[in-house]
């Protein structure tokens, strides 16, 4: 899957060069575009540009850095704040589990694990929401503040910060279960506690939580974004701009007055651009990539997904919206740097995955070493102290720990091998990505020929041009030196007696 997204991407720059170069945008961010109108009337000076030698706005870049610094600690502050949200509801789901826990009610007690994920998952659901409309609209002001000059630098700042957000809101909840569920228990006789509660309860209660609030926060803000979107939004739109009903229509309700297209046009909603399609599936992009050793059906369930998708998006986009105002980019700006970050982020959490999570190491260490499988299961597991138990019977729990609870040689064997399968995993995965990355050029070899044919002719061109400039600037100095030769006195008296002359012979 790591190869598989690295591939993607090198395709897809390909993709990107042949359509910039098909539509002409190829140095579309360098030379050609201008100012944003609101840096344009907010800029205190201008400058002449370099490159097109035209009067430009400018603001100066420590303003603009010191801006930038300012807005990324506050940034760093509302991810502060999500943490703490997403903590506080771990605490709330576990103190209501422990108050339901110890009530009298059998039934409560039965469902104490469910209340408190359903309960958790709403009130998670309710917070998601509410900070992504405040750390949006943050951003959007944080970014106008900051002063970008050209659209596509503005773009590629707001979209930086949302993703930020949106990565800690979405995978907080899967990387906790992937590499921090069930790693503070502790062990039979020196058990971790919370509020007179062994973590291993709290645990289970806080990993169906998660897992319920994964399901249920993917299905309903999936749902909600549509709804609100789209069939809400154009109901009120059109409730807007419904007229009020003429006494013909009173007197036909049947009859249904004929809209031409543009005004038919008019009502529908307007595109406000494709940045949330690009969030979701960027977030899509690092669910199956990062987390595909977890979950190896989840790239499946998204080209399923995906298939539907673009079916409902062609409804949403063709139906419900108007025709969106053309603008020209050069590529997808950010989006591509973020989805190279979640590829080599995928390399390291699935290679963590494999090694400390699945049973893949352990059992390639004890066929190794015994030569067979047999007795796996009682070498992974270990004894109880004497004491821990009433009865006579053996106490067997998960892990590598002698009597006394102090971990084995094979267990910091297991630890030696696993990290040295991150290390070793980590760099010939990057090192074959960099083995295709080399092999597959970004611009395809006719594109590239293109390119630099047109540069070619390009030169020609100007070459051109300067003779033929240098060519009419003698005619035009050739030109001037006749002008002056002839406005000279004695060539004048001359041209001047020649001419009577003639025009006495004409006369005789």
């Amino acid at each position: 899957m790591s190869l598989w997204a690295v591939t993607f991407l090198e395709y897809w720059k390909r993709t990107s060069s042949i359509l910039s170069h098909r539509w002409d945008c190829s140095e579309f961010e360098e030379i050609e575009e201008r100012p944003r109108p609101e840096f344009t009337a907010l800029a205190p000076m201008t400058v002449r540009n370099p490159v097109t030698g035209a009067e430009e706005p400018y603001f100066p870049e420590t303003q603009r850095l010191s801006r930038t610094l300012t807005g990324n600690m506050v940034i760093i502050l509302m991810i502060a704040i999500v943490l703490i949200f997403l903590i506080a509801i771990i605490l709330y789901r576990t103190i209501l589990s422990i108050i339901i826990y110890r009530s009298q009610n059998a039934f409560f007690i039965f469902s104490a694990g469910r209340i408190a994920s359903l309960t958790g998952s709403m009130l998670n659901l309710l917070v998601i929401l509410l900070l992504s409309r405040l750390y949006t609209y943050l951003a959007q002001i944080l970014t106008r503040w900051e002063m970008h000059r050209t659209q596509t630098k503005y773009e590629n700042a707001f979209i930086l910060k949302v993703f930020i957000f949106q990565f800690v809101n979405f995978y907080s909840s899967p990387v906790y279960i992937a590499f921090f569920k069930g790693r503070f228990v502790g062990y039979p006789g020196n058990y971790n506690t919370l509020l007179g509660i062994r973590n291993e309860d709290v645990r289970i209660c806080l990993a169906v939580g998660l897992y319920v609030q994964c399901i249920f926060l993917k299905i309903l803000l999936k749902i909600y974004p549509s709804l609100s979107n789209s069939k809400l939004k154009t109901w009120w739109h059109r409730r807007k701009l419904k007229p009020a009903p003429s006494q013909e229509v009173i007197d036909e309700p049947d009859r249904q007055p004929e809209l031409s297209p543009w005004e038919a046009n008019y009502q529908l909603l307007v595109c406000e651009g494709l940045f949330d399609e690009y969030l979701e599936m960027v977030l899509q992009f690092g669910f199956i990539t990062i987390f595909v050793a977890a979950c190896p059906l989840a790239p499946l369930f998204a080209l399923i997904n995906n298939w539907v998708e673009v079916r409902l998006d062609a409804q949403k986009f063709v139906c419900e919206y108007r025709r969106p105002v053309v603008e020209r980019a050069q590529d997808i700006g950010i989006w591509l740097t973020i989805l190279k970050f979640i590829s080599y982020l995928a390399v390291i959490s699935n290679a963590f995955l494999i090694a400390f999570t699945s049973d893949f190491l352990p059992r390639l260490y004890y066929r190794y070493t015994t030569g067979s499988m047999r007795g796996y299961i009682d070498f992974t597991l270990s004894a109880a102290p004497a004491n821990f138990t009433q009865s006579h019977m053996t106490c067997r729990y998960r892990g590598l720990r002698d009597d006394k609870g102090q971990p084995t040689q094979d267990y910091y064997h297991l630890l030696a091998i696993r990290l040295s399968f991150v290390i070793i995993f980590e760099h010939v995965v990057l090192l074959i990505g960099r083995i295709i990355d080399w092999m597959v050029p970004d611009i395809p070899e006719e594109v590239e020929i293109k390119i630099k044919r047109e540069h070619y002719m390009a030169k020609e061109a100007l070459a051109e041009n300067q003779q033929r400039t240098s060519l009419n600037q003698q005619r035009t100095s050739i030109n001037q030196q006749r002008i002056s030769l002839i406005q000279h006195p004695s060539v004048k008296t001359y041209l001047t007696s020649i001419c009577c002359f003639f025009q006495q012979g004409i006369d005789y």
